[in-house]
């Protein structure tokens, strides 16, 4: 919400810096420890999703806090574009068994694309598209909040997140899971 607004020129250039420590304080943080418990629940496809976008927030906060407002960097471009790589083959990998995810993956990519492509020079056009891209990207992420939140208070499904293969038998209760438990990492001796 934050980067969209940023880049769609709601929050002014004069609040970057305030920005950017939201960014390396806040969401850091509140993803830091969501990354943790992802790895303790002993989901890796989400544990390094959430660890990859963890260390985003905390470069870009970072980056924000240091640089001088609306400064480009063909070094934030460049990680950008690492970083949209990553998340691209996370969403390829995704698309088996978590569609939602696929979407808001691809969203991300798309995002971190255009602002990667402004950052090394293009033109401030694909910032704002970038910014915009966020905002979707933010809608839907509220979807899948809320779709989460009423799947664990009712314990069961309520708005559809279109979960297929091994997510979707994660809730045909813990035996079936129980089955695969000698060869995930921790139990098994290697990786």
């Amino acid at each position: 919400l934050m980067l969209g607004m940023s880049a769609i020129g709601v929050i002014p250039l004069s609040e970057t810096k305030l920005l950017g420590l939201v960014l390396a304080l806040i969401v850091f943080l509140m993803e830091f420890v969501a990354t943790i418990f992802a790895f303790l629940a002993r989901d890796t496809m989400s544990a390094a999703t959430l660890g990859l976008f963890t260390t985003s927030w905390l470069t870009l906060g970072i980056f924000a806090l240091m640089s001088k407002p609306g400064l480009t960097s063909v070094a934030i471009g460049i990680y950008l574009f690492g970083f949209a790589a990553a998340v691209f083959l996370l969403a390829v990998m995704a698309v088996p068994a978590k569609p939602f995810f696929t979407v808001l993956l691809f969203l991300a990519f798309g995002r971190m694309l255009m602002s990667g492509i402004y950052e090394v020079g293009a033109s401030h056009a694909f910032y704002t598209i970038s910014g915009y891209a966020a905002l979707v990207l933010t809608a839907c992420a509220y979807y899948g909040a809320v779709a989460f939140a009423l799947e664990d208070a009712k314990h069961r499904p309520v708005l559809p997140l279109f979960r297929r293969g091994a997510a979707d038998d994660a809730f045909s209760g813990y035996r079936n899971q129980l089955e695969r438990l000698e060869a995930e990492p921790g139990i098994r001796q290697q990786l």
